[in-house]
């Protein structure tokens, strides 16, 4: 008997995160709320919730949120905080890992599976600095907070999702140093197509095989010139790594994100649903 259609191609679903409308929520002519109608009216799969925009933690809110997607028949791909693995002072790693382990209690009461994270900003300012730390340090400073993030997770069920996000994830090579070091099946990638600025698609290829989310951008910007990018060329990379997840848009384009993102959205569709 032949295989179902849903056995020979990948289940790709697309969404989009809040920080993709960011001008509207910070300017408050956008809820959290908001967006999830905008999303249910692009016929978007999901969302992912960026946390600058949450008007509140409380469960009450949480839950909300969380039956507004409901109704509108959306997943909570993702939800996306700002901390990062590494800073060069330990104090500030310590707060960021506790960010990080209230952002994974928020993502659970979601019912999320993942909680984006950054890697750390390189290089550090050098005021304040006794020692001058090497990317090799800092490196092995992210992955014990990362190992220490994993840790508290086990028994949450969240993935935490490392952004490769310049700084010192700005190589896929480090980006793997990461995830490798940590070791754990609770710390994986949220790889971003718009992040690498050198060698772009060996980059994404080289790291795919750790992606449980992509966010996917229009461009990226390399040396003051705008690279448009070839989602042919991505889905490919992305098919040849058994990538069955979701493509959740991150606008950063000039153009107001309603009018671009549904014709974006077009877009992916005809190439990943094809």
């Amino acid at each position: 008997m032949p295989s179902p259609l849903w056995r020979d191609k990948a289940l790709i679903k697309i969404g989009c995160c809040a920080y993709s409308y960011r001008d509207l929520l910070v300017k408050g002519n956008m809820s959290l709320e908001d967006f999830v109608e905008e999303a249910y009216k692009n016929r978007l799969d999901g969302v992912e919730l960026t946390s600058y925009y949450f008007k509140s933690t409380e469960k009450r809110y949480l839950y909300s949120l969380k039956r507004l997607c409901l109704e509108k028949g959306l997943s909570i791909s993702m939800v996306s905080c700002g901390a990062h693995l590494w800073s060069p002072e330990r104090e500030e790693r310590e707060k960021n890992l506790e960010k990080i382990k209230r952002w994974i209690n928020i993502t659970y009461e979601l019912g999320a599976p993942c909680l984006r994270v950054f890697g750390g900003r390189w290089p550090p300012p050098q005021e304040n600095l006794e020692k001058k730390p090497s990317i090799e340090d800092a490196i092995n400073e992210a992955i014990e907070i990362g190992e220490k993030s994993a840790e508290y997770t086990t028994d949450r069920g969240v993935v935490i999702a490392l952004e490769n996000h310049g700084g010192i994830t700005i190589s896929a090579d480090d980006v793997i140093k990461i995830i490798k070091g940590v070791d754990s099946p609770w710390f994986r990638l949220n790889l971003d197509t718009g992040n690498y600025k050198e060698d772009i698609y060996c980059e994404i290829e080289k790291s795919t095989p750790y992606a449980v989310h992509v966010h996917a951008k229009v461009s990226l910007k390399r040396r003051g010139e705008v690279l448009k990018l070839n989602y042919e060329r991505i889905r490919k990379i992305l098919m040849n790594a058994g990538y069955n997840g979701w493509i959740s848009i991150e606008y950063e384009e000039a153009e107001n994100p309603k009018t671009g993102i549904p014709r974006f959205i077009s877009y992916l569709k005809n190439i990943f649903m094809e």
